[in-house]
């Protein structure tokens, strides 16, 4: 028996193989705690301490900052494993590890030369208290997507920053919003949070705050109750006269725009590990129906319910949805990881919107014939088809459907107009 990481990367280098072992010692841990964190609707919060204890808050930040160096194929390979014992966990594990981009980005935009002699400083220094503070082992919660629609932008910020003073006076800014979703509410730590600042409704006008959970001001969302994904605490933010300092503050106009232009594929470059998230429920549905199809018999032969034509042919239908879910997921991964580049980013951002929606959908119907396959007796609320049903209906709506991807690629192809991640809500009387 290998790693479960190699049921997805079987070529893996020896730094990430030690990563991986990382990744297998804790997935016990995660499995125990799957059934009633998904009961309950409550993430495990040891699991803060387990992953920790790991170093796996620090996956993907570089060793320089406490890190384990790790890069999208680590944190890819660390969804898909964790997917398949506990989905919940493997995505506030990814959003947790996303907050790394709003660290990572900057630094090579400011190698890049992007920024000029009098903004580089502050720039470095964000980026590096963020990522010091992952590779410390604090979880942070990032924060972006809002209720606000905007037929222009896949995210709409309204949360707004200004000017304003701490209780000893000292300079920052002062945050109102809600942020409707981003894994981790009351678990992790500090928040990430994009904000609109004054005198603009465009991304150039968007800006980042570290805030500390426990700041005055800062609240949790009511609580809502999911059919899958359950355990991530994903209810959401209030932020009421929130104050930020500038040491935790990328407010640089223009700032988060630059930063952006620096991923690879997707707009802050890890995506392509949230999705994973769901295949790794895919596998486990598969893996949950084949044992159950070899190891259960009929009454009257004594043959494995799985040699039945109804049930081979569901077991075809198995493999072929979940290879051909790997095998977006995989394409995508080589696109945004391959060095030098295959395609240019517009062409590998239009791919994604296309294969974040193949692995969604091939996923579902993963469970869907595990469903058919496993039968009324393995139906029950806690067992692992359904567990894993409920949480691949997530995926299908989870960052866009497949529907607004493939219309995001179509329009990409024809105009060369990549679709707008990232947009500022008019406000209320602009």
């Amino acid at each position: 028996m290998g790693l479960t990481v190699e049921a997805l990367l079987d070529d893996l280098t020896p730094a990430e193989r030690e990563r991986a072992e990382r990744i297998e010692s804790v997935l016990p841990a995660l499995a125990d705690a799957a059934v009633e964190a998904d009961r309950d609707g409550e993430f495990p919060r040891q699991h803060v301490a387990t992953l920790g204890e790991a170093g796996l808050l620090g996956l993907v930040v570089p060793e320089e900052f406490g890190g384990l160096g790790g890069g999208l194929r680590d944190l890819v390979g660390a969804c898909f494993a964790m997917g398949t014992v506990c989905p919940s966990t493997a995505l506030a594990f990814f959003f947790h590890n996303s907050s790394a981009s709003r660290g990572l980005l900057p630094l090579e935009a400011a190698d890049a030369g992007l920024f000029d002699s009098h903004e580089e400083p502050e720039v470095r220094a964000f980026a590096q208290k963020l990522l010091t503070r992952m590779g410390e082992g604090r979880w942070m919660a990032n924060f972006a997507s809002e209720s606000a629609k905007s037929s222009t932008a896949a995210i709409a910020i309204s949360t707004e920053a200004r000017r304003g003073s701490g209780p000893a006076g000292e300079p920052g800014w002062l945050i109102d919003g809600v942020k409707s979703f981003g894994c981790a509410t009351g678990v992790a730590d500090d928040y990430l949070v994009t904000a609109k600042l004054p005198g603009g409704d465009t991304a150039e006008h968007l800006a980042v705050f570290m805030v500390d959970r426990r700041s005055e001001g800062v609240g949790e969302r009511a609580r809502w109750d999911a059919i899958g994904m359950r355990a991530t605490a994903t209810h959401g933010i209030t932020l009421e006269n929130v104050f930020v300092p500038d040491d935790d503050s990328l407010a640089i106009p223009g700032a988060f725009v630059k930063m952006m232009q620096m991923s690879r594929g997707s707009f802050v470059g890890s995506q392509v590990a949230g999705t994973a998230c769901y295949l790794g429920a895919a596998q486990a549905a598969h893996d949950f129906t084949m044992n159950h199809l070899r190891t259960s018999t009929f009454a009257d032969s004594g043959k494995p319910i799985g040699t039945a034509p109804f049930q081979q042919q569901l077991i075809g239908e198995l493999a072929m949805h979940l290879r051909t879910a790997r095998q977006w997921l995989l394409g995508q991964l080589d696109l945004e990881t391959s060095d030098p580049p295959k395609l240019p980013k517009p062409e590998v951002v239009a791919n994604w919107r296309i294969a974040k929606g193949m692995v969604a959908e091939e996923g579902f119907a993963v469970a869907k014939c595990a469903l058919k396959a496993c039968g009324t007796s393995n139906t029950t609320f806690s067992g692992t088809v359904s567990r894993m049903y409920r949480d691949l209906t997530m995926g299908l709506v989870q960052a866009f459907p497949a529907e607004r991807g493939r219309l995001d690629a179509a329009a990409a192809m024809v105009t060369g107009t990549e679709s707008t991640q990232f947009g500022a809500a008019p406000t209320p009387n602009g």
